[in-house]
């Protein structure tokens, strides 16, 4: 079961629903990051309290440990983490990216070592999905072939062609499996690329928008390979340029991104939904979202401070501890301040977006994101 439906309009910006056997996801959704299954710092009682009805695992490192196999044979991602709302795996063409050093693409599928015990493996189209099928993921990205910019057009070119022909695979091996009764809860995404150039971009585009195997396409469409390098404002441009080339009565993902002010931009820009390790990551390490920008909360203007971490949330952090005793916590390297950043800043990402889901329902978004900015520069 796969339902997306567009609730509203704000110029570009929309307000959707996606309904799938887990339930019902309003975006903008920002999806919280459990690249091992797990969201650092939290267990499943945190998500759940924290409202995040949809969280991110990695099909690459849940293949190499605890292994798709095993959790399989545990229930799935569900079954295993106990957490009952909506996953979305990754294909693990980023990590193929982002381990370069021991990995390579050709045009079949990407070789690779284990980062753990340095043992070969192959992903290909099938193969990624087979793996997502033991995940028992809701939401399943396609194998793509992500490269760093800036990038020379020979080598954006080939990414292009790879992904859009990894991902007709892909589409051709998931309809077989649902002929077969299979993978009937398991919705298919393809990926975007094509870096900054708009013509890859638009050709990318096109092309995946294009595919079909017996009338079926795919459920959503992701865009990829940004954020990694090029600066915020060619980030925008693409995104602004690419939307308009992908279907309006279906989910559009920007993946891996990013700062508050990158999703209220791309919102914006016509982007349903969002994930990002910046949240949790800054946590562990002392940066803190509010909505009048980032707090350091190891500096020292903080170690007698009675304040909330942000006056104006209602996370249970804020309710009840005050920046002096984070910032003891983190000097102490206490491992209770992770839990507890972490919580602060998921909540502040997800009530960011459920914020502006109303201000797009109410018409309000351009005066939404004018205070949104106006509150950063202390107005």
């Amino acid at each position: 079961m796969f339902e997306f439906k567009v609730e509203a309009t704000d110029g570009a910006a929309r307000a959707c629903t996606i309904t799938t056997t887990r339930g019902t996801i309003e975006t903008p959704v920002f999806m919280p990051v459990g690249t091992v299954a797990s969201v650092k710092a939290l267990d499943m009682a945190d998500i759940e309290e924290l409202g995040a009805k949809i969280i991110l695992a990695n099909t690459y490192h849940t293949y190499l440990r605890p292994g798709s196999p095993t959790v399989d044979k545990m229930g799935g991602l569900h079954g295993f983490t106990t957490y009952q709302g909506n996953f979305l795996t990754d294909s693990g063409g980023f990590q193929a990216f982002s381990l370069s050093d021991i990995s390579k693409a050709s045009d079949d599928g990407i070789k690779f070592k284990s980062h753990i015990d340095g043992s070969t493996h192959y992903f290909t189209p099938e193969k990624v999905l087979d793996i997502q099928y033991e995940l028992n993921s809701d939401i399943m990205m396609v194998l793509d072939d992500l490269i760093a910019l800036p990038a020379e057009q020979e080598r954006i070119k080939k990414s292009v062609e790879r992904t859009t022909e990894w991902a007709r695979r892909s589409l051709v091996y998931q309809e077989a499996q649902k002929a077969e009764g299979k993978a009937q809860t398991n919705n298919l995404f393809a990926i975007v690329q094509g870096g900054t150039d708009k013509a890859f971009r638009k050709l990318s585009a096109e092309g995946l928008v294009s595919l079909e195997v017996d009338g079926k396409s795919f459920d959503g469409f992701a865009i990829g390979g940004l954020s990694v390098g090029e600066e915020s404002k060619a980030m925008y441009e693409t995104v602004e340029w690419t939307t308009p080339f992908l279907p309006t009565h279906k989910p559009r993902y920007l993946m891996g991104v990013g700062t508050p002010e990158d999703l209220i931009e791309n919102i914006e820009r016509g982007v349903d939904m969002f994930d990002c390790v910046m949240p949790t990551r800054n946590a562990r390490n002392g940066t803190l979202f509010t909505s009048f920008g980032r707090v350091n909360i190891k500096a020292a203007r903080y170690i007698l401070d009675e304040n909330p971490i942000d006056p104006e949330c209602d996370c249970p952090v804020c309710r009840r501890y005050t920046r002096a005793y984070m910032c003891h916590l983190f000097r102490a390297k206490e491992l209770t301040f992770y839990r507890l950043a972490t919580i602060h800043n998921l909540h502040y990402y997800l009530n960011l977006v459920k914020q502006v889901r109303i201000a797009i329902l109410n018409k309000e978004f351009k005066s939404f994101k004018k205070e949104f900015y106006d509150k950063r520069r202390g107005e």
